[in-house]
């Protein structure tokens, strides 16, 4: 009678390929089990809350005079950068959104041509400051002030 060798889960292939195959699909799932769980933490946004649009108040900011003028002005920005605007020819006007509790404004410079220009800074339609440069390299600043915002439930406590 010939001999039989076992039977079952542990009879292999002498080069132990079932088991790198076994081994193989067990990482393989692992891996996009992995994958599927990040890619739902990202793309998943129906939880995170959406950014709070800061309040704001138009404020419009206008230059007028003779001469050629640098104007440098606030404009929406968290970081208080101003906006620069070189070599303009007068009259200039522009309206612009800024978040409350900043302070506008608006700086004016002549170039070295002289001249003579006044700027104007008004707050929701209301005229709050002018200021006049004139000369060579004549300058002049206009600013006004902005509330804070308003408390909401959240930030009060």
């Amino acid at each position: 009678m010939a001999e039989k060798g076992p039977v079952g889960p542990a009879t292999a292939s002498r080069d132990g390929s079932s088991n790198n195959r076994r081994g193989f699909v067990i990482a393989a799932a692992v891996v996009a089990a992995c994958t599927g769980l990040v890619l739902y933490g990202v793309l998943n946004t129906e939880d995170q809350p959406k950014p709070r649009a800061v309040p704001t108040a138009e404020v419009t900011y206008e230059v007028t005079g003779t001469g050629t003028v640098e104007i440098s002005y606030l404009a929406r920005s968290e970081a208080d950068d101003a906006t620069v605007e070189k070599a303009v020819k007068l009259p200039w006007k522009k309206s612009v959104q800024v978040p409350l509790g900043k302070a506008p404004s608006v700086n004016i410079a002549l170039d070295g041509k002289g001249g003579q220009a006044l700027c104007a800074l008004a707050i929701r339609d209301r005229h709050v400051q002018s200021a006049t440069a004139s000369g060579t390299y004549g300058r002049a600043t206009c600013t006004g002030e902005l509330p804070a915002p308003a408390a909401t439930e959240e930030s009060t406590g």
